[in-house]
């Protein structure tokens, strides 16, 4: 006991030794909690091969062992990514590891491209360079007209979406309901389910009008293609869907088994999104990349890397030149498709990144979290611009309004807003027949069981709907009349006004 207390007492009398004060401490916490999250968020953001013959070739150049036991393919990933971060903080820099591996970076992210998608490139150039003309050319005209107008104008489309309280709610299947999606003529709505099954419901009746059976898992996404119920026959592709199955599946409206599965992503697939020229389709997945399609042939075009996790949010921007993704990395990245660079990093979110939406205006795209909020990125600026606490979990889907094509160019022609007023082009005609309304609001869904509805100008909440189970999806209708969301109570809910 003497023996114990005199070398405590030795200790404290050292006047070489300092014991450390609750501040000192504090800091050293607080530094290491940085750290941490300095190292996490450098973690996400390195890019890795998600091969792994590649992966165990990376660890044997750098001279560790190519697996250890009992490790799984993902851990192996980890081990690596872990190994190249060491790595970049023992140089002091980001780029050090970059420059001294530049030419494995070249083989992992441009590796030689098909002929069919060297055409397919040129294809969607110039099928975008003329629409974003009209678009800048439409953008300039709204500009030169009195500021007044254009300020009545949202004042009265405003007062119109404040107006939206539920018409009707039905129960879509015997499982949760992961995505809603209104036909581009706004008379049907398709949901997916986790049964497997995508369901056709008319609008605004809500009666079930027909069951689409093919998927072995759950469905993640399902999209429209921009020409059904239209000018599509209803016996070529009107829909496409994405499964946990792993593969996508092409529909027809005259019969309910696909009519072509599309195979190559190795775990399921999230979201699917048709390219506003309708001859292409993206898909999402699991499996840390998203492909395009091509929708004629049924040939795989492209397989994109570039997330360290799996990616969920696939949208195209309506001019056709660019495609958004993110996923759980917590990263979005905005791809030019006629380059296939990256042109944008959406760095911002602090979780998962479960939705994306490119603004009708062409500069502008949403991102909704898991950490409640979303945030608005500017193309041109190549930075964040807004960010909203828009819920109190996770933001489940967004979507922003845009109007009928046909209507906006009737419009650039100097044509009546009304249009026709036949039968045949009523219920395309928008109720919000407001010139500034294309894309002038952003519907989102929350896991806290609200939808909401924001201005896309000063992002503003304008209308709170709350509900009684999570919101999983939520679309608006072309012709502004109608708002749908799906619901993790297996059902979903139509939206209107009485206006």
């Amino acid at each position: 006991m003497d023996t114990e207390m005199k070398d405590f007492d030795d200790l404290v009398n050292d006047d070489k030794y300092e014991m450390g004060t609750g501040q000192e401490l504090a800091r050293a916490e607080l530094q290491a909690t940085e750290d941490m999250f300095e190292r996490r968020r450098v973690l996400r953001t390195l890019a890795v091969p998600t091969d792994d013959n590649k992966v165990r070739e990376r660890l044997r150049a750098f001279g560790l062992p190519m697996t250890l036991f009992g490790e799984r393919p993902e851990d192996r990933r980890s081990r690596l990514k872990s190994m190249i971060a060491d790595m970049q903080e023992e140089a002091g820099e980001k780029a050090k590891i970059e420059s001294e591996d530049e030419s494995e970076e070249e083989e992992e992210f441009y590796t030689v491209g098909s002929q069919e998608l060297l055409q397919t490139r040129r294809l969607l150039a110039e099928y975008s360079i003329p629409r974003a003309k009209r678009r800048i050319e439409k953008e300039r005209d709204d500009w030169a007209k009195p500021l007044k107008s254009i300020v009545d104008a949202r004042k009265r489309t405003f007062e119109y979406i404040k107006s939206f309280n539920v018409l009707g709610s039905q129960v879509g299947d015997s499982r949760p309901i992961s995505q809603v999606k209104f036909s581009p003529d706004s008379q049907l709505l398709a949901t997916g389910s986790w049964t497997g099954n995508i369901k056709l419901w008319d609008i605004p009746n809500c009666n079930h009008q027909m069951t689409l059976r093919g998927h072995d898992g759950l469905v993640g996404g399902v999209d429209w293609h921009p020409q059904a119920t239209l000018n599509q026959s209803k016996s070529t592709v009107n829909l496409a869907s994405g499964s946990q199955d792993s593969t996508v599946a092409l529909w027809s409206l005259e019969k309910d088994t696909p009519l072509a599965t599309l195979k190559g992503h190795t775990h399921q697939v999230r979201r699917v999104a048709f390219h506003p020229s309708g001859r292409y389709l993206g898909s999402a997945s699991f499996d840390e990349t998203w492909r395009l399609w091509d929708v004629e042939t049924q040939a795989e075009l492209q397989l994109q890397e570039g997330h360290s996790k799996e990616v969920y949010a696939l949208a195209f921007q309506d001019d056709g030149a660019l495609v958004g993704s993110a996923g759980m990395d917590a990263i979005g990245r905005v791809w030019d498709l006629r380059t296939g660079r990256t042109a944008m990093v959406l760095d911002g979110h602090a979780d998962k990144i479960l939705a994306l939406d490119f603004s009708p205006n062409g500069y502008q795209c949403a991102t909704g979290s898991g950490d409640g909020k979303i945030m608005i990125w500017d193309l041109r600026a190549l930075k964040s611009i807004s960010t909203m606490p828009a819920h109190n979990i996770s933001v489940g889907d967004l979507k922003f309004y845009r109007q009928p094509e046909r209507v906006l160019n009737s419009r650039n022609d100097k044509q009546d807003v009304k249009m026709d007023e036949s039968g045949d082009n009523e219920d395309m005609s928008p109720l919000v027949k407001e010139p500034y309304s294309h894309g002038l609001f952003l519907a989102s869904a929350g896991f806290d069981g609200y939808t909401k509805l924001w201005s896309a100008d000063d992002w503003i909440c304008q209308r709170s709907i709350a509900e009684n189970s999570k919101i999983m999806s939520v679309d608006v209708s072309r012709n502004g009349k109608h708002l749908a969301t799906g619901e993790w109570s297996r059902s979903f809910k139509l939206f209107g006004t009485e206006l």
